[in-house]
């Protein structure tokens, strides 16, 4: 019964360089019923999700919240790589910065992020994600409602039926 329990948590990735920041985001995760996956960089997000080497891992990732302002690679160009990603793209990122600059706020939005959170993040902020979740498996379960619907369509197996010839 268990299993069955943590099989329906939501995978959040969270990505930050600063420990601090990184536990309290996990923890805040963690005790909102998320298995969460932490690391301390944006490329090492990419090649948790695979994306470095284009060796995708069956990992299913179901949400990624990002710090800003990192070193090497920033949250901003994490956000990016993974909106031009065609396997990642409509997976909801979330970034996170204790500066609040509304161009950096607008641009990450902009550019696809779905929320923006001021650090330290709180729990009410992570109550936040529970919607954009839902809505992106309501999308999943409605693509596969969609392509059952395709593979069974009365019209494709009469058409299948009408190509074999009766000797």
């Amino acid at each position: 019964m268990v299993m069955a329990a943590s099989e329906t948590k939501f995978h959040v990735l969270a990505v930050d360089d600063t420990l601090i920041d990184r536990k309290l985001i996990e923890k805040l995760l963690k005790t909102s019923s998320y298995q969460v996956t932490a690391v301390d960089s944006g490329t090492k997000a990419l090649e948790f999700l695979g994306l470095n080497n284009n060796d995708h891992h069956d990992v299913e990732v179901n949400l990624i919240i990002t710090d800003y302002c990192m070193p090497g690679m920033t949250g901003y160009d994490l956000l990016r790589k993974i909106k031009e990603s065609s396997s990642f793209k409509d997976i909801p990122v979330v970034t996170m910065s204790s500066d609040n600059i509304p161009s950096r706020i607008n641009r990450c939005l902009e550019d696809g992020a779905e929320e923006f959170f001021l650090k330290p993040v709180q729990l009410s902020d992570v109550n936040k994600l529970r919607p954009h979740l839902m809505k992106r498996r309501t999308q999943t379960n409605v693509n596969k409602r969609k392509a059952m619907d395709e593979i069974v369509s009365p019209d494709r197996t009469r058409a299948r039926y009408n190509e074999l010839e009766v000797k």
